[in-house]
């Protein structure tokens, strides 16, 4: 599952998961204890602060696919250059991006509690975001959607 803070990945991720009946990993999980700390005071990450996540998530990616057992994770993967190091570790790993409104996003983080990520980085990771091209297959989902329906859909699609 990506997309920016606020997108519902870990709410729509984990429902998947368990519909699937695989296992899901939260990708913030993963965060050093630095890198949450700069995003509590609002300061974005940059790609240097980003690269180890990365390559921890890639492990835990390369870890499944050696076992043959399936995965959802939660990753931002605002970039193709990180989506590309998490597809490093397995040329057929699927992204599904789910995509919305800016305000839709701004909303959700407004309301949210407890999360390290502050509503105002959103505007940074919306500049930062890169959308998926066309060659990297990504499904698209639009979280004006119930979670439920994008749920629905997301199973019936990996059910093909």
């Amino acid at each position: 599952m990506m997309g920016v803070s606020g997108s519902g990945k870990s709410l729509i991720g984990a429902a998947f998961a368990r519909a699937l009946g695989i296992d899901f990993v939260e990708g913030d999980d993963h965060h050093s204890a630095e890198n949450v700390q700069r995003m509590s005071r609002e300061v974005p990450l940059t790609d240097d602060d980003r690269v180890r996540w990365l390559r921890s998530l890639a492990v835990r990616i390369r870890e499944t696919k050696d076992a043959g057992t399936g995965l959802v994770m939660t990753c931002s993967a605002l970039k193709r250059s990180y989506r590309d190091v998490l597809r490093a570790q397995a040329s057929e790993l699927r992204f599904v991006f789910l995509r919305g409104p800016p305000a839709l996003l701004a909303e959700r983080l407004a309301s949210r509690r407890g999360h390290f990520m502050p509503p105002s980085l959103l505007d940074s990771q919306l500049a930062t975001l890169e959308e998926p091209s066309p060659d990297e297959h990504a499904w698209v989902c639009d979280i004006r959607e119930s979670p439920q329906d994008l749920v629905a859909a997301l199973v019936a699609r990996a059910s093909v």
